[in-house]
């Protein structure tokens, strides 16, 4: 048998192989828009148009970065609400609308979005846990339409009044202001952490800004010396008002945001919240890309911030403890 070989120029080599790589990558890196499809999220917000967290401009980094981009493969349909019943409505209408997804932040909210629809994926950033809250099965296996990243807040109890303590070591009477649904979760793990620290707690619960002003009323006649703010829509949406009314009581507070030392508040000690938006944005694409919210582990925050407020502190006649400072992710002046 005869054998025949076929020299091929070692050009035309070069340029079959560069062809044959270049057709094997455009799957690769087309990704998620090799569809041409353009997938609409929806997003529910607490507050009123066209408001929106800074954490939002992470989420959609983060979304552009899993290969949807805004503009080109991806929208955003977004709605707002100031209360329950007005965010069940647009709720609703997202579910109309029939977006891909749903994106959602805060208690409120996420209720409302669960209300809506059990077939819609649904990508939460929970400040508490939502298993307790009774939106999903358990954190490894949510088992419904819902997933996302739960902030882990009530592990911070101890933390929070630890801090206020320490930044004022006389402290003996604290005051807990909070909506009925976080001071039942909260109340347990905070009393146990007071009797550690030998403070005695004074439990006021409040759901709007009429409510707020009776409960500092209640906690001066309790002679309170220090307050924390647990997770409560009424203080997320008025921390300069809250703020500025702990400081004319002289009230050193704590808060789990990071913007309230900013808008004027004492402390904050809480989840890093644009991690939180960053992992909500990996989430959302993976659920794009065809991953069931059933299957997709609830996030939890790993990373957490201490802010804290010298002008507040001074205001207040506190001298913030070394210990306290050398710990702060950020000292505002």
């Amino acid at each position: 048998m005869r054998h025949f070989s076929i020299k091929v120029p070692a050009r035309q080599i070069g340029f079959a192989l560069v062809l044959a790589v270049g057709l094997l990558l455009v799957p690769l890196t087309a990704g998620a828009q090799s569809d041409g499809k353009v997938y609409r999220v929806g997003i529910l917000w607490l507050g009123t148009a066209p408001s929106t967290p800074p954490g939002f401009e992470v989420f959609k980094q983060s979304l552009s970065d899993s290969g949807y981009v805004e503009g080109t493969n991806v929208s955003f349909v977004q709605r707002w609400g100031g209360r329950l019943d007005h965010l069940r409505e647009q709720a609703a209408e997202l579910v109309r609308l029939e977006v891909n997804v749903l994106l959602v932040s805060g208690t409120v909210p996420i209720r409302a979005a669960a209300e809506a629809t059990t077939t819609i994926p649904i990508v939460v950033i929970a400040v508490s846990d939502p298993v307790d809250a009774g939106l999903i099965a358990s954190l490894a296996r949510p088992g419904g339409n819902i997933t996302g990243v739960s902030g882990r807040v009530e592990e911070l109890n101890e933390k929070l009044l630890g801090l206020l303590k320490e930044s004022k070591p006389s402290i003996s009477r604290v005051a807990v202001f909070g909506a009925p649904t976080a001071v039942g979760p909260h109340r347990q793990s905070m009393e146990v952490a007071a009797r550690s620290l030998g403070v005695r707690l004074q439990f006021l619960e409040v759901t709007s800004l009429k409510e707020i002003d009776a409960a500092f009323e209640a906690a001066a006649k309790a002679r309170a010396e220090g307050l924390v703010l647990l997770p409560t829509v009424v203080f997320a949406l008025n921390q300069e008002w809250v703020a500025g009314h702990a400081l004319q009581r002289q009230l050193p507070t704590i808060f789990w945001r990071s913007t309230f030392p900013k808008a004027g508040g004492l402390m904050a000690y809480g989840p890093d919240t644009a991690y939180m938006w960053q992992r909500a944005g990996a989430l959302v694409a993976k659920i794009l890309k065809g991953a069931r919210p059933a299957d997709l582990p609830v996030e939890q925050a790993d990373r957490f911030h201490l802010v804290i407020n010298l002008k507040t502190a001074k205001a207040l006649g506190l001298s913030i403890p070394q210990s306290i400072l050398i710990r702060a992710d950020e000292v505002i002046q």
